[in-house]
């Protein structure tokens, strides 16, 4: 198994390359081993280089209520008032941490989500 560190650019080109000749490979196979392998190495390279920002917390609830089926009036529960909802969604209110626990135990959105940083309104007009 000729495998090497993903060092630059070209490495990580030719892994991607090799991975997909190897995508099929036999499982328990020595190609399937390489792919492994290789695919463990590009995933290293990739959270490195290509790190993926948590979301946009109001971009992740608005995510979650299109998934669910779920609309303004059900997030009233978690949020307050159907003016808090609307407010929240449109940017106008900041999350609460009373908000953020509540959408996170009862709808179950990751707290490290929603404890994120994100503009709202009153921010872009300054």
């Amino acid at each position: 198994m000729d495998i090497k560190p993903i060092r630059s650019e070209a490495d990580y080109e030719t892994a991607l390359k090799t991975i997909e000749q190897l995508w099929d490979a036999t499982h328990g196979s020595p190609e399937a081993d390489k792919l492994d392998v290789l695919v463990t190495l590009v995933e290293a390279y990739e959270e490195m280089h290509y790190p993926i920002p948590p979301p946009d917390p109001i971009e992740a609830i608005l995510h979650y209520m299109e998934s669910q089926g779920l609309s303004e009036p059900d997030l009233e529960v978690y949020l307050g008032s159907h003016t808090c909802v609307s407010e929240v969604l449109s940017r106008e209110r900041a999350l609460s941490l009373n908000m953020i626990r509540k959408l996170h135990k009862g709808l179950g959105i990751p707290a490290d989500i929603l404890v994120q940083p994100y503009t709202q309104i009153d921010e872009v007009a300054d």
